[in-house]
Formats: C-alpha cells, sequence, structure tokens
C-alpha cells in the first residue's frame, strides 16, 4: 500500500509533464507555418542611389546609372560625364552634405541587416538554389559562373543575405525573381568586399563594408554602396529600384496547404491529366511519388499527366514545399482501368470426343463369330479405357484379403484363449 501511495502522486507528475511536452510541441509546430521578416531594410537618403562609394568612383566605358550617384567622405569621381563616358540619370552628390548623410544612412541599415538573424546558416554556393524569402548566411557567399540563383516570393517578400567575408558573384550569372517578387526587397550584406562578374545579372542592394567592383558588362537592378572603400565600375547598367514598399512593412510566408480532391480514374492506353492545386507563400513546387507507369507530375504547376500503360490502382502520395514548414503531403489513388478496346482471351474449348472407329462391312465384331472375341484374339476396340475399372478391381481385391488376414487372426487370437481356459480348469 505505500508504495502504492508513492507511485500514484508520481505517475501523475510525469502524466502532467508528458502533457505540458506535447503542448509545447504542438505550440512550436503551429508557430512554424509562417514565417514574418519586418522589412524591407530601411536604407533612408541612400536609397535613391545606384551608386555610393566612400573612398571614390571610378568608371570605365559607357556606363549606365539610373539613380543618383554619390562619393563621401572621399572627392574622387571619374569616368563620367562626356560621352563615352557614363551617364548618370539622376544627381551626383560629390562629397556633399547629401553624400555623407546618404553614407550614414547606409551603415545604419547595414548594422540591421547584419543583426538579423538567419533562418539558414552555413550557405557558401548560391548555384542552383531556389530560396524562400527570410535571412541567409555564410562565411564568403559565391555564384559559379554561368550559375542561377532563384528568389520565388510575393510582393512583400524580403531577402537578406549575410556574407562574413566576401561576395563574388561569378561571370554570365542569373539571379532570377519569381512570384511578383522585386528587387527592392534582396538585400547583401557583406563584411568585406564584393564582386560581381563579367556579363552577370545581379539584383539586389550590395551593403559593402569595404569595396565593391562590377566588371564589364554586368547589369544591377538595385544598388552597390561602399562603406568605407571605392565602386568601380566598366561598361554596366545600374538601375536603383522605385516604388519600392514602405520600410517597416511585414513580408509572411505561409506553409503549403494542398487543396485538390481526388484523381479522376485513368485509362491504360488514353493519354491522362490531373491537376494538383495548392495554396501557400510563395507558390510551392511539387514531387510525387508512386506514379503508375507513364505518368509524370510538373513540379511548377502540379500537372499529373501522361499515358498511363498499366491497368491497376496505384498509391501516390504528394508532396507541396515552398521553403516554410511543414511541407503539405496529400496521399490519393490513381486507378488505371483496362483499354475498352482490349479483347479478352477466350476460355480454352474443351476436344470433342473422337468417335469408335466403325468396323468395315463382313469384318466380326465382338461376340460374333467363334468365342465372341475379334481375329487373332484380341478385344475390340470400344473407346473405353480399362485402366481405371482393373485399378478399383486390384483395389478391392487388395481390401478383401486384408480383411480375410484380419479374421484369421481375431479366430487365431480366440481359439489361443480358449486353450488356455481349458488347461486352467484342468490344471484346478
Amino acid at each position: 500500500m505505500a508504495t502504492s501511495r508513492f507511485l500514484r502522486p508520481t505517475l501523475f507528475a510525469l502524466t502532467g509533464i508528458g502533457l505540458a511536452a506535447s503542448l509545447a510541441v504542438m505550440s512550436t509546430s503551429a508557430a512554424s507555418a509562417a514565417t514574418v521578416l519586418d522589412g524591407p531594410v530601411d536604407l533612408g537618403t541612400a536609397a535613391t542611389y545606384g551608386v555610393l562609394g566612400a573612398s571614390a568612383v571610378t568608371n570605365t566605358g559607357p556606363t549606365v546609372v539610373d539613380g543618383d550617384l554619390g562619393v563621401s567622405p572621399g572627392t574622387s569621381i571619374t569616368g563620367f560625364g562626356a560621352a563615352p563616358d557614363g551617364v548618370v540619370n539622376g544627381t551626383v552628390h560629390q562629397t556633399d552634405a547629401a553624400a555623407a548623410q546618404a553614407q550614414r544612412d547606409t551603415t545604419t541599415a547595414y548594422d540591421v541587416a547584419a543583426s538579423l538573424t538567419p533562418a539558414q546558416t552555413g550557405l557558401t554556393e548560391l548555384d542552383g538554389l531556389s530560396l524562400s524569402p527570410g535571412v541567409y548566411s555564410g562565411g564568403a557567399l559565391s555564384l559559379a559562373d554561368t550559375g542561377s540563383l532563384t528568389l520565388a516570393g510575393s510582393a512583400d517578400s524580403v531577402w537578406v543575405f549575410q556574407a562574413a567575408s566576401t561576395l563574388t558573384i561569378g561571370s554570365g550569372t542569373r539571379i532570377t525573381i519569381t512570384g511578383g517578387a522585386s528587387s527592392c526587397n534582396v538585400f547583401w550584406q557583406v563584411g568585406s568586399s564584393a564582386t560581381i562578374g563579367t556579363g552577370a545579372q545581379f539584383r539586389g542592394t550590395v551593403l559593402a563594408q569595404q569595396s565593391v567592383t562590377a566588371t564589364t558588362g554586368a547589369t544591377v537592378v538595385g544598388r552597390l554602396l561602399a562603406r568605407t572603400g571605392a565602386v568601380t565600375l566598366d561598361t554596366n547598367t545600374i538601375t536603383a529600384p522605385t516604388g519600392c514598399p514602405t520600410p517597416g512593412t511585414p513580408s509572411q510566408t505561409v506553409a503549403p496547404t494542398i487543396a485538390s480532391g481526388a484523381p479522376t480514374p485513368a485509362t491504360a492506353g488514353t493519354p491522362y491529366s490531373y491537376t494538383v492545386t495548392a495554396t501557400g507563400t510563395p507558390s510551392p513546387t511539387f514531387t510525387a511519388t508512386g506514379l503508375p507507369a507513364g505518368l509524370t507530375i510538373d513540379s511548377t504547376t502540379g500537372v499529373v499527366s501522361g499515358t498511363p500503360t498499366t491497368p491497376g490502382a496505384a498509391t501516390v502520395t504528394v508532396t507541396a514545399s515552398n521553403g516554410t514548414a511543414p511541407d503539405a503531403t496529400q496521399t490519393v489513388t490513381i486507378t488505371v482501368q483496362p483499354s475498352a478496346t482490349t479483347t479478352p482471351t477466350a476460355p480454352a474449348t474443351a476436344p470433342t470426343p473422337t468417335a469408335p472407329a466403325t468396323a468395315p462391312s463382313g469384318t466380326p465384331t465382338a461376340g460374333a463369330g467363334s468365342g465372341g472375341g475379334t481375329p487373332n484374339g484380341e478385344l475390340a476396340l470400344t473407346g473405353s479405357d480399362p485402366t481405371v475399372p482393373l485399378g478399383i478391381a486390384g483395389a478391392l481385391l487388395a481390401a478383401g484379403l486384408g480383411l480375410a488376414l484380419v479374421a484369421r487372426h481375431r479366430r487365431s487370437a480366440s481359439a489361443s484363449a480358449s486353450t488356455r481356459t481349458r488347461r486352467g480348469q484342468h490344471g484346478s
């Protein structure tokens, strides 16, 4: 009883701890469905600049800057003026109060971007990635030559990349922004210097602690802002984004939810199509396992299509993901019916018995002539197999012999018993 009294409160306590842990897990799962980033990063007066250097701005070739250009506290701006020099479709601020204020605002923006908590750390190579809105960090970030990076989101989506050291964008690379997202809300905070390679198509605002270099033919939809070093240009096109959201506008990502119903049946040998639909921000992509032979799913549109080849029922698991946990999964059954043109195989037809041969006229038959036999004493062919009745007769004969032996054994045993009885009576 004492043990029972001790265990009972202990069990209640353990149960309470388990419930609390379960509630904590449930709360964490619910919160992970949406991620809100308070952005974009406020650039202040630096937002109007396409190029802002600290020590100098140097250009070679017919660079075009759509936006303001400035330098502070340095004084050198070269390579802009009459053709074939560069052109500034904005205001040039050379060591004036506006440039000084833009530098202070750049420092504030740099510090804010650097202070954000990353959703993913340890990034190095960006080639081939498709990233949802959020904060990403690494040591030295790079995009390999001819590589590509996709940023998929909506109009208010924000991306902040934190490079502890350098940012290197290779030659011929491409950064693509989809889903209505904007270069307004892409920020690259760089701990040292940034380089944008030849012919690269770059998107976003570079906030570099030291210098920024754009090599021959690189295009930038964004801004190149250097805090302590120079900005170096060579035959570039730099377009400062306009019409950007007000700083502080929240950017929310929402985990996907599959909204489509059960698929319709398919028919073997007939083209088939079924669309998986899902909601979420940014737009999710799709994968599927267990599809019937001949069918595939389009990762972007969610359309399952093709020509199924084999009748049967397939259990298919569809997954929709957009970088915000949890992914959405749905298990459905796609039934492939046999083709209507398929001719069923007819069952085998039993062979028709062969009629007994008719004896020729004048030939003695069974029962005719001497002894009723056929010539040479052979049995007449009747079409019956004598094996079965002979087998039955043999079995009956064996059974009869067995019964006879048993009866004989019993009689012998009985006689022996009687003899012993009589001898016993005479002896007494």
